[in-house]
């Protein structure tokens, strides 16, 4: 059976759910998931923080504007971000851009840490555990509330635009929108291919982490990562979880993780702290999308009447979705402020 709507928005991720909400006020909607569960990918697996001190200023500014949106949905948990001696230069350009961050004793916060492996840190009070459930699940019950249809195991194979309107071959069957927005994470490069649309050299990377049992662990511990961005780690359960903040460049997938990985997540951790992490309980890895410039991209494709893009969000792409849907909304429906020119399509079409 044919399903019509104004817009359909492809997968049900953060993105996709956040921006099929707000387009929902005012337009009939169709979220198509190629799944049989949204959120199955990325979403279902981040780290789950709130930080404004994380990311490019286009990015940190997106996150502070999305702040109201996570309102009941935010537990404190503080960062502290550490230096070794040769990452002394990072934390001191990130202490010169972002004043908000305050100069920490390590050992106060985690005594853990390994005497001597510090030279510096820095503290950001103000961040926070993010209930991604809760967020997806409010954003996805209030599109359907405001009547939008949620399709799933609804993979795009091809799509046309004719006569005005986009014609979507899915695997529950054909769709008709006069809009589409591709917010398919790992997958909007080649949604965007079944389109007939050039892809904009989207790259999925590999992150991952896993719970390794720990004694001695403070559950009011922040969580702690490295200004070079090579391990973290917070309290979590029984254990703690850790990361080797890998970027392994991959193809769209169901990702899974590496016992390297796990072992150099617990290799670094290590090095770095007293905690002599040996046996992890469980695992897991996500993929986190980036752009050429790792900024993300949304707004309309000028290559292609009525489409649209919510997308390459990498790492940041829960604590933006908000702000980030609002920006997608209004350009689908040329009512909002304009897209910045650092996140639009175009700067990938000549």
């Amino acid at each position: 059976m044919e399903i019509e709507a104004d817009v359909a928005v492809i997968g049900a991720g953060m993105a996709g759910v956040s921006v099929a909400y707000e387009l929902s006020a005012g337009a009939t909607v169709v979220l198509l998931e190629q799944e049989s569960q949204p959120a199955y990918h990325t979403t279902g697996r981040s780290a789950a923080m709130f930080l404004e001190s994380y990311g490019s200023p286009r990015v940190r500014r997106l996150t502070t504007d999305s702040r109201p949106d996570f309102d009941g949905l935010l537990t404190p948990r503080p960062m502290l971000w550490v230096a070794p001696p040769h990452q002394l230069d990072r934390l001191d350009a990130m202490a010169k851009a972002q004043p908000t961050l305050i100069a920490a004793k390590p050992a106060e916060h985690c005594p853990a840490i390994r005497p001597g492996w510090c030279a510096a840190a820095l503290l950001e009070p103000d961040a926070f555990e993010i209930d991604v459930l809760g967020l997806h699940q409010r954003y996805l019950g209030g599109a359907r509330r405001r009547g939008a249809t949620v399709v799933l195991d609804a993979a795009v194979h091809k799509g046309r635009h004719e006569g005005g309107r986009w014609l979507l071959d899915t695997a529950a069957g054909p769709v008709v929108a006069e809009r589409v927005v591709n917010a398919a994470g790992a997958w909007a490069d080649r949604v965007a291919t079944a389109l007939g649309v050039p892809p904009i050299g989207l790259q999925p990377m590999r992150r991952t982490a896993a719970v390794a049992r720990a004694a001695n662990v403070d559950r009011s511990w922040p969580l702690i990562g490295d200004v070079g961005e090579t391990f973290y780690f917070r309290p979590e359960g029984a254990g703690v979880l850790v990361s080797p903040a890998d970027e392994t460049p991959s193809e769209p997938c169901d990702a899974r993780p590496q016992d390297e990985d796990v072992a150099l997540a617990i290799e670094r951790v290590n090095e770095a702290t007293t905690l002599g992490l040996r046996s992890v309980q469980t695992a897991w890895a996500g993929l986190r999308t980036f752009a050429p410039d790792r900024q993300p991209v949304t707004g309309a494709d000028p290559a292609a009447p009525g489409l649209f893009w919510v997308a390459g969000q990498g790492g940041y792409g829960i604590q933006i979705a908000p702000a980030l849907a609002r920006l997608a909304a209004g350009a689908v429906t040329g009512t909002g402020d304009p897209v910045p020119a650092d996140l639009s399509v175009a700067r990938f079409r000549s």
